[in-house]
């Protein structure tokens, strides 16, 4: 391979994290139309690595594609996304049992790990946010991951990871809810590293539940908006 195209591969790959991140803090808001001119003047790229990016977040279902209408950012109406929310109570919490039973210990250190690294994050931005970065630096992901169940991975971390990214960080942003989360993430790895299925369930579809609670809340009072 050139050295041309090793930098084009760069470059792509560095406009695909930076338009996804855009988009996951909504920067890029669900349902806005976007324009190759107005993103490569809005984000300094280029367009060969923002066509590639483009085609990536398309395949991601985190932008879709109509004729006549262009390139937008995928949204969800209200109600779907409650049973988005519904249905990740039920998987993520037999996710969360199954990954106590199935995690290695160094697999739980690392997680732990990992939440310690989301509070200094929580702490850099002033108890306002909870922004964690796809894959392994994702609580949720690990747990995913953990669980051994590929057929359940794979449901957990297609489509519905990626889209469900979007409206977990706007939901983070809630006043006390970034700390009150990172707490909430704790419990269960308590109960991961305890070996305890049950009570693993049982705190991660309670932090779901919590989660989507918080979205009725912010739609009942004009908060969140579709």
């Amino acid at each position: 391979m050139s050295q041309n195209a090793v930098q084009t591969l760069t470059r792509a790959d560095e406009a695909f994290d930076c338009l996804q991140t855009a988009i996951v803090k909504g920067d890029l808001a669900p349902g806005e139309k976007i324009g190759e001119v107005e993103l490569c003047a809005r984000f300094n790229l280029t367009r060969g690595p923002l066509r590639e990016a483009l085609g990536r977040l398309e395949s991601r279902g985190l932008l879709v594609r109509r004729p006549h209408a262009g390139v937008k950012v995928v949204s969800v109406s209200a109600d779907e996304l409650l049973e988005l929310y519904r249905i990740r109570e039920v998987m993520e919490g037999l996710a969360a049992r199954q990954a106590a039973e199935r995690m290695t210990d160094a697999e739980i250190a690392a997680l732990q790990a990992t939440l310690d690294g989301h509070e200094t994050l929580i702490e850099q931005a002033q108890g306002q946010a909870y922004y964690q970065a796809e894959g392994d630096y994702d609580f949720h992901y690990r747990i995913a991951t953990g669980s051994r169940n590929t057929k359940l991975a794979q449901m957990l971390l297609g489509d519905l990871y990626y889209m469900v990214r979007m409206y977990r960080y706007r939901l983070s942003t809630s006043t006390g809810r970034p700390h009150k989360a990172l707490g909430e993430h704790r419990r269960i790895v308590e109960a991961i590293a305890q070996r305890d299925g049950e009570l693993a369930e049982f705190l991660m579809k309670r932090h779901i539940n919590a989660a989507r609670r918080n979205i009725e809340r912010k739609i009942e009072e004009g908060l969140l908006t579709f």
